[in-house]
């Protein structure tokens, strides 16, 4: 009875992510997801590729075993492709993997949806907004607005396990997320990579520096904001390169 049980629940949970049960016992077939036109058109192979299919069977065993304890929500696992289409990407903010308290993680890095307190890294993100531009910080934590002016917020990893960090890493999300990288840097021109701490500057050798502009600093923890990203003055750096380029600055 429990496996039956289960067995619907993985069914039930297809419809949150791009991909179905093929007629062979504990195989799984990708489909293509419904994201923008321009983000499909570089990246539908990798859906159908073997670590993506392990990775869509690895999380609808966990999606079967913790029910919904996985953040953020399928329908939002991929929201930072949905907020900022490949055409429109001017800035890339790179994270590790979503915030796991309930409520907290809405698929962008960093951000936290409307209501819920803003956690200690986000709080130093906008405290040196308001001392490198003056800007106030904000009610909200949500940073869809940021998305919305061309600014995306990857995590290295789009999933996590309801109070376990990096649960969901070595899972084939960093191979998907380190492929939407490199196709940025060879797709675009001219893109503003913001590297906080180290895990995200590795991400670096993804990118042709003679083409794109990378800042690097530390990461806005409370435990190393101090010793370099408070101060960094990343923010109108980032708006003084897009300036220069004839683009339109983020409204940070």
């Amino acid at each position: 009875m429990e496996k039956l049980q289960n067995f619907f629940i993985i069914i039930k949970l297809i419809s949150n992510f791009p991909a179905n049960l093929d007629s062979k016992p504990n195989m799984v077939t990708t489909k293509t997801p419904d994201l923008p036109e321009s983000w499909l058109k570089v990246l539908a192979n990798e859906f159908k590729k073997d670590y993506f299919k392990a990775l869509k069977a690895f999380l609808l065993q966990e999606k079967a075993q913790y029910k919904n304890q996985i953040y953020p929500p399928g329908k939002q696992i991929f929201s930072a492709f949905h907020h900022t289409p490949l055409d429109d990407l001017k800035v890339v903010i790179i994270g590790q993997d979503p915030y796991h308290g309930p409520g907290q993680a809405n698929g962008l890095c960093f951000s936290v949806a409307d209501g819920i307190p803003q956690p200690p890294s986000l709080k130093n993100i906008f405290k040196e907004i308001e001392r490198d531009l003056g800007t106030p910080p904000p009610a909200s934590g949500n940073l869809e607005r940021w998305a919305k002016q061309g600014v995306l917020l990857l995590n290295a990893t789009l999933t996590v396990r309801h109070k376990t960090p990096g649960s969901h890493q070595k899972r084939g999300w960093e191979q998907f997320t380190d492929k939407v990288i490199k196709t940025i840097s060879d797709e675009k021109q001219d893109v503003v990579f913001l590297l906080w701490g180290s895990f995200a500057q590795q991400k670096a050798q993804l990118v042709d520096r003679s083409k794109h502009h990378i800042l690097q600093t530390t990461h806005p923890s409370p435990f190393s904001a101090h010793r370099g990203f408070l101060g960094s003055g990343h923010f109108s750096k980032c708006n003084d390169i897009l300036t220069s380029k004839g683009r339109t600055p983020v409204q940070w």
